[in-house]
């Protein structure tokens, strides 16, 4: 034994030395501060051993090494940014040693090897790569670069446009994509891994591979002439800043950062590197993108939870065909859950089955499934005008109209059908779960399943728990969400529940802002800008005017306090005249449909016309009061449900915000963005504007944070 650790050990077997990552009493291999202290004391052991004539590197884990520890480097970035200097470059000394080591090396990749872990693949000479693994640069998805030498060694071993491709995008690669450019020198059988990178060991020890002259390449300047190295680095940031709007400063940096150190060798392109890590490392963007991750994160932890719990559901019903129906039930079919569609008009039903088509369809059309896997995938789907099958099903998922009589009535009659144990879901959007629930005789097994819109492109499930809904119930719900690709939020029912109860305060802030003489147009513009995919009128024309207004209704209804409004607003004049959006060709914006067949939005005079009739003022409005007056009202109904219990934690009410409405990722979420401005900010901003109404009323709590300098996430 050459070195041993809790983290890694070094062997020798013969002239060669194995170093094998094998974290003790942790189920995977991570980069944390005490495996790279250790892998440094490792290979001090390597550098002054003797009679050692090549390195194999291994991992005794299902994976190499999924990354870094997140929760601690995201610590670390708080520090100030000499002390994250110094400690970055001991980090990049260790790296260094490995390349250094006066003997050729290998790395057996298995399972996973990503950011950190494909960084220390890298630091070795060859790499071989078993042909399930996966391999990638995720950091920018975090808001950060590689910075364990990634930038420098991957464009010098794949050719820059390459790497920046890999890095920019933060996707995994599979192994065969990962011989084609280069980044293994080889792919073996799993089983036949550690055989085939020992046989390429040998033969780099016996000389038949240069290794000197390949790892020359990886610690020399880019090859290519500054014309080249112009045309490649230029070409990508402008493809990348319009793909990212210039709102994920990551992948920018570091394509500005392998430009820069491109005719720089090893050790001077690493501190070019460090420089860029350290500058996005603290941007708000990394803060944030971070935070997401562990809020990811803490929902899977909780899923596991809900597993053990769980009855698995081997066979799902939709009730209610149509295009939210047949969304569903294609979801279902898709993942592989055999699933009877029930409606009771034909018409119906066929729509379901073409929506259902459709999405098949375009994963052929996508390459994602071949004819035959879309006709299994069909087959899933039974439709049915009846109740027989049904009292075998697992779990029904009732999608009628949005009317609470249409909805008691099928929900009572479909228990009638159903076994003791089967779960009925309902897929409402704003009614109340406890109200629906009256009309049942088994409370218990019903809850919401409240998937958005468009079913297979939206990925959160809110699932909202009554008042005698059982864990069993929501624990089912929650992995049959799981099973179908979703991620779902638990949630306690009132009106709205979580996503709507906190999108329609935006809302309020969009049509006060529309009655003071705001142009919508420019409010669409500035949110957009601000991050949101589409303005709060576009949006509206989406989701449809009649829609919005019905939600409206419920959870003015809900909270009479701040959410009944006493003036007739836009949505309410879009609706009378009947311009409720694309499904009717007219509302904020006009439509007609592109070449494509898809609605193309133009700007309509009759809709500035109209909205003069409710306006009460003329006024002119900056970007930053145009943020702060949508954005203010969200914070606080978002504090609101946290404070009552809704969500449990603010790390799932800013993943509902994110994956439901789509808020801008590199803001956070809600609580994330207050964090970002403090709530001393958030508070006084919020008193500025109190004429406006309850909306604009921080909670006690948040007056007392504010005070204590308290944030909502530890990493803010």
């Amino acid at each position: 034994m050459l070195y041993e650790g809790s983290k890694l050990k070094v062997t020798v077997d013969g002239d060669i030395a194995v170093l094998c990552f094998d974290a003790k009493d942790e189920s995977v291999n991570k980069f944390d501060e005490a495996t790279m202290a250790e892998l440094g004391e490792a290979g001090k052991a390597l550098a002054e051993a003797s009679n050692i004539k090549g390195l194999l590197v291994t991992s005794g884990k299902p994976a190499f090494i999924v990354g870094a520890d997140i929760m601690e480097f995201g610590e670390r970035f708080k520090k100030p940014e000499d002390e994250l200097k110094a400690g970055m470059a001991e980090s990049l000394a260790v790296f260094n040693t490995i390349e250094d080591l006066p003997f050729p090396s290998v790395t057996a990749i298995n399972g996973m090897a990503l950011g950190g872990g494909l960084e220390m693949c890298l630091s070795t000479d060859y790499r071989v790569m078993g042909q399930s693994a996966q391999i990638g640069f995720p950091e920018t998805r975090l808001g950060i670069y590689p910075g364990f030498g990634g930038t420098v060694r991957a464009p010098r071993l794949i050719g820059a446009d390459n790497a920046i491709e890999w890095i920019a995008d933060g996707k995994n690669r599979d192994a065969k994509k990962a011989l084609a450019v280069g980044m293994v020198d080889a792919v073996a059988a799993d089983d036949d891994l550690e055989a085939a990178a020992r046989d390429l060991l040998a033969k780099a020890i016996d000389g038949e591979f240069d290794w000197q002259a390949r790892r020359a390449e990886k610690t020399g300047p880019l090859k290519l002439n500054r014309t080249e190295a112009a045309m490649v680095f230029e070409t990508s940031k402008g493809y990348v800043m319009g793909q990212t709007k210039g709102n994920y400063p990551a992948p920018i940096e570091a394509i500005q950062r392998m430009a820069q150190a491109a005719s720089m060798g090893r050790d001077e392109a690493l501190k070019v590197e460090s420089e860029g890590f350290i500058k996005v490392a603290k941007s708000p963007q990394a803060a944030a993108l971070i935070q997401l991750f562990l809020n990811d994160q803490l929902i899977k932890k909780k899923g596991k939870k809900y597993a053990k719990v769980a009855h698995e559901v081997k066979q799902a019903a939709v009730l209610g065909a149509g295009i939210m129906g047949g969304g569903i039930a294609y979801q279902s079919a898709y993942k592989g859950v055999p699933t009877l569609m029930k409606d009771i008009k034909e018409e119906a039903i066929d729509q379901g089955l073409e929506e259902a088509a459709k999405h098949f369809a375009k994963g052929v059309e996508r390459g994602k499934l071949d004819n035959r896997a879309m006709a299994e995938g069909m087959s899933r789907i039974r439709p049915t005008l009846s109740y027989a099958e049904f009292d075998h099903v697992d779990a029904v998922i009732e999608a009628v109209v949005e009317n609470p009589k249409v909805k008691k009535s099928v929900l009572a009659e479909t228990e009638e059908k159903v076994s003791d144990q089967t779960i009925l879901a309902s897929n409402t959007s704003s009614i109340s779960i406890d109200d629906l629930a009256t009309a049942l005789k088994r409370p218990e097994n019903f809850l919401g399943m409240h998937f958005f819109n468009p079913v297979h492109r939206m990925p959160l499930v809110e699932v909202i728990r009554g008042k005698a809904t059982s864990e069993e119930a929501v624990a089912t719900v929650v992995d049959f969400a799981h099973k179908l690709g979703k991620t779902p939020i638990v949630v306690n029912d009132c009106p709205g529940f979580l996503v709507n109860r906190i999108l329609f305060p935006y809302f309020f802030g969009f049509q006060q802002l529309i009655a003071d003489g705001a142009d919508f147009a420019k409010i669409d513009k500035v949110m957009e800008k601000f991050g949101w995919p589409m303005g709060p009128a576009y949006l509206s024309d989406v989701v449809g005017m009649d829609t919005s207004q019905h939600v409206e209704e419920v959870l003015a209804a809900g909270y009479p306090d701040r959410m009944k409004q006493d003036e007739k607003s836009s949505l309410d004049v879009m609706v009378e005249n009947n311009r409720l959006g694309q499904k009717t060709g007219s509302g904020y914006y006009k439509y007609e449909q592109d070449k494509k067949g898809k609605p193309k939005r133009s700007e309509d005079p009759e809709a500035y016309e109209l909205i003069k009739t409710i306006q009460r003022d003329d006024q002119d409005f900056e970007p930053e009061e145009i943020v702060d007056r949508m954005m203010i009202p969200m914070i606080i109904e978002a504090a609101r449900a946290l404070e009552e219990g809704i969500a449990e934690t603010p790390n799932e009410v800013d993943m509902g915000l994110i994956m439901g409405l789509g808020f801008p990722p590199f803001r956070g979420g809600a609580f994330k963005y207050a964090d970002a401005q403090g709530l001393a900010t958030v508070c006084d901003k919020a008193d500025k504007y109190a004429r406006l109404g309850k909306l604009y009323e921080p909670t006690e709590r948040m007056r007392d944070m504010a005070k204590n300098h308290e944030t909502y996430f530890r990493m803010s």
